[in-house]
C-alpha cells in the first residue's frame, strides 16, 4: 500500500482555491530539501506542497514490482532507481513512479485552482513524465537542472501536448556534470516539440539552482500560472 510523506507551505484551512506547486526533490534527497527555496517564489494564492519520494535511495526495484513505494530505511531518496549514466532498468519503473505520485495528486486535486509541478534532476524528469502522462491536469512545469526521460511512447500523451504546448520553465547550467549529453539532447528534442518553453542557462552553478534562477522562476509562475 502507497504511503505519502509531504510538507505544505500553508496550513490545511488555507490551501483550498490557491495554486498548487509540488515540489519534487532529485535523487538521494528529500522532501524539505526544495522548501528551502519557497521564501524567494510567489507566496500570494500559492501552495507548496513537497512530496517524499517513495523508495529509500540505492534500493533496487523488483522486476515484479507493480507499485513504486518501497519501505525501508534511508538517508535519501529516489523516484526511480539510477545507474551512473542515470538510466533506468527499464520504463516500468517511470510509469510506477508517475501512478504513486499520481496515487497522491489526482484526489486533491480538485481542491485548487491549478496544479504546477517543479521538479530538480530526477525530479524533472518525473514532473515533465506526470504531465506527459496527464496533460489535462498539470497547469506547467517548472525544471531545474534535470531532464525529460525518454521512451515511454505507450504510455504518455505527448500528441495533446504537441496540439497544446506545456509551459515549461527550463533552468540549468551548460556545464552541468550530472546530467548527461543523451539527456540534455533528447530533452532539447522533446521541449522543441511539445512545450512553450522558457529556458535560461546559468554559469558557476553545476549541478545546482542559481540565485538568478529564483527571480526567473517567480517570474515565470507569474505569467504562466498566477496571472494566465
Amino acid at each position: 500500500m502507497n504511503q505519502y510523506l509531504v510538507e505544505y507551505s500553508k496550513a490545511e484551512p488555507f490551501r483550498r482555491g490557491t495554486h498548487l506547486v509540488v515540489l519534487l526533490h532529485g535523487y538521494g534527497s528529500h522532501e524539505r530539501d526544495l522548501l528551502g527555496i519557497t521564501p524567494y517564489l510567489p507566496s500570494e494564492k500559492v501552495t507548496y506542497a513537497s512530496v517524499r519520494a517513495p523508495q529509500p535511495v540505492g534500493y533496487p526495484l523488483p522486476a515484479d514490482a507493480n507499485s513504486a513505494y518501497i519501505e525501508g530505511p534511508a538517508t535519501g531518496y529516489q523516484w526511480w532507481p539510477l545507474n551512473q549514466q542515470l538510466d533506468t532498468v527499464g520504463f516500468t519503473a517511470i510509469e510506477l513512479a508517475v501512478d504513486y505520485l499520481l496515487g497522491w495528486l489526482e484526489p486533491i486535486a480538485a481542491d485548487y485552482n491549478s496544479v504546477t509541478l517543479l521538479g530538480f534532476s530526477q525530479g524533472m524528469a518525473l514532473a515533465t513524465s506526470v504531465a506527459r502522462a496527464r496533460p489535462d491536469l498539470i497547469k506547467a512545469v517548472v525544471g531545474l537542472s534535470g531532464y525529460a526521460a525518454a521512451g515511454g511512447e505507450h504510455y504518455f500523451k505527448d500528441n495533446q501536448l504537441a496540439e497544446d504546448p506545456l509551459p515549461l520553465f527550463w533552468g540549468r547550467d551548460e556545464a552541468d556534470p550530472i546530467i548527461t549529453a543523451e539527456k540534455i539532447a533528447y530533452t532539447r528534442e522533446w521541449v522543441a516539440g511539445h512545450t512553450d518553453l522558457t529556458a535560461h542557462t546559468y554559469t558557476g552553478i553545476g549541478h545546482g539552482v542559481a540565485a538568478a534562477e529564483l527571480t526567473h522562476i517567480s517570474a515565470f509562475l507569474n505569467e504562466k500560472v498566477l496571472s494566465a
